[in-house]
This record gives C-alpha cells, structure tokens and sequence, in this order.
C-alpha cells in the first residue's frame, strides 16, 4: 500500500563545482576544466526531463577568468527550471577590477538570499564575504580575513587555508534571523553554502563552531547542503544533516550531479553518476 509519505512535496536539482574554464586539465587533482561544460548539459538534459522546482549551483561555476562565464552560463539557460546560484571561491579568481560584478553576471541582485517552496525555506549564503580574496582591495573584510585566518593557523586547525572564508557577522545574525521567521511561519529550513562545516574537514567555513551550533539547536533546520569539498562529505548532528556535494569538475567524463526529494518525514537525495544517493531522516 503506498502511503503519503512515498509522494514527494518538492523535487530540485544540485550541482557542485562545475568549475568550468578554458584550460588544460590538472591532472594530478583530476580536475578537467573544460569537460564541465558537456557535464553540465547533461545534468540539464536530465533535469529537463523531470518536474522541478528549481536546480541551484553551489558555488565554483568557473574555475578563473571573468570571461569563463560567458562559456557556461549560456549552457544554463537551456534550464527549463528556476535557476539559482551560489558562489564559491574560484567565482572570484578574476582580475581585481572585476570582483564587484561577480554576483550582478550571475543575475544574483544580492550574493545571499531566501526563498519559500511549499513550506519550506531555503537559505542560501554567500560564504566569500570576509575572505582574502572576494571583497575589494582595501576592503575592512580582508583585514577581519587575515586576523581569523591567523588565529585558526595558530591553533593548527584543519581548515586553516586561504581558499576557505565565512560570512561576516551581519549575515550571520541574518541567517538567525531567517531561521527564526521560518520557525513562526511552520516553515522547515534547508542551509546552502559553497562551504561545508562539518564533519571536520580542511575544506571547512573558518566560522564552522558557530554555524554548526545554530543549525543543530533549531528542530526545523533540516539539512545544510554545501560543494567545496570535491570529494564530498556527509554527517548528521543532533538530527541535522550536513551533506557536501561531489565535484562536477573532477574526473575526466564521470558526472555528479543530484536531484533532492523532500517528502513528508524524509528527504531522498538521488545522486546520479559519482554522487551517493542517500535517505535523510526529518527531525520530529
């Protein structure tokens, strides 16, 4: 007997790390630069073919150059779906002249925002915002960037690395903010970030202890969806889940790619080609 928990509420389409540019590949990480674009048009193909609410990149859409987005962002518009973007750090490895118009060429008005699709509430973050490498030169964000970072290198932490970052302080108590809406609106909530926060791992956000302690004190936050770590990551804390999305750019013709179910007591992840399809248990 099929019940109504078999029946999905929404169904979206995931991608991590294209990584698109026009390049020779590194073959000692594995990663093939310029395979993502027929990658990426058969994830779409895949996604055309099935009902959606929405498909969103989490971050790393190209690799380097300004001028990479003019290649793979035609191949997004072939999407039948509502399309969103995250951005990552490689978003940013564009000459200095040209860091502020990274979000406006992706068609974000405003690089982290929210949106509501039946009862639920997805937050997506810009997790570049104190970095070394995404504000402007001079910006107050670099030097906030350069103190955390000496700070995590001094107690030898994992993820002290450049080409990690957080979001400042102001977006922080936003995402609180946005949580605690969601909660009087009897809405659940799912976190995006380019970066992942748990389980440790170097490629982590610098602000880790704290995201992780406000996602897993609050029931309604169901799950924290990030890229990043090409190699991907899952682990579940105080019955939230945080999964880390494989790298589309790596590996020479393997895909990875995801389409997310949540239905009424779980969320099924469908994890097509190096993806793992997996079942996330809600909270009660």
């Amino acid at each position: 007997m099929t019940s109504f928990s078999d029946f999905p509420i929404l169904r979206f389409g995931v991608v991590a790390d294209p990584q698109y540019a026009a390049r020779e590949p590194h073959i000692g990480m594995d990663r093939h630069y310029a395979n993502s674009l027929a990658k990426l048009s058969e994830a779409i193909e895949v996604f055309n073919g099935e009902e959606l609410s929405f498909v969103i990149t989490l971050g790393d859409i190209i690799d380097r150059d300004f001028e990479s987005f003019d290649d793979i962002l035609p191949v997004y518009d072939r999407l039948k779906h509502e399309n969103y973007f995250l951005l990552g750090n490689h978003d940013f490895a564009v000459t200095a002249d040209r860091l502020a118009d990274v979000a406006s060429r992706v068609g974000l008005a405003s690089p982290y925002y929210s949106f509501v699709r039946q009862g639920w509430r997805f937050i997506a973050l810009n997790g570049n915002e104190v970095s070394t490498f995404a504000p402007p030169e001079g910006h107050a964000h670099r030097e906030v960037a350069a103190r955390r970072l000496g700070e995590l290198r001094a107690i030898g932490a994992a993820n002290a690395q450049d080409w990690n970052a957080m979001p400042d302080d102001e977006q922080f108590a936003w995402l609180s903010h946005q949580i605690e809406d969601a909660a009087a609106a009897g809405e659940r909530v799912i976190v995006m970030n380019h970066y992942p926060v748990y389980p440790p791992n170097e490629h982590d956000s610098w602000d880790r202890e704290r995201m992780i302690a406000l996602l897993a004190a609050h029931g309604h936050v169901a799950a924290y969806f990030s890229g990043h770590n090409h190699a991907g990551n899952f682990g579940t804390l105080d019955g939230c889940h945080f999964l880390n999305f494989k790298g589309m750019v790596d590996t020479e013709s393997e895909n990875t790619f995801a389409i997310v179910e949540i239905r009424t007591d779980h969320i099924e992840v469908r994890g097509f080609g190096r993806e793992d399809s997996r079942t996330l248990k809600l909270r009660r």
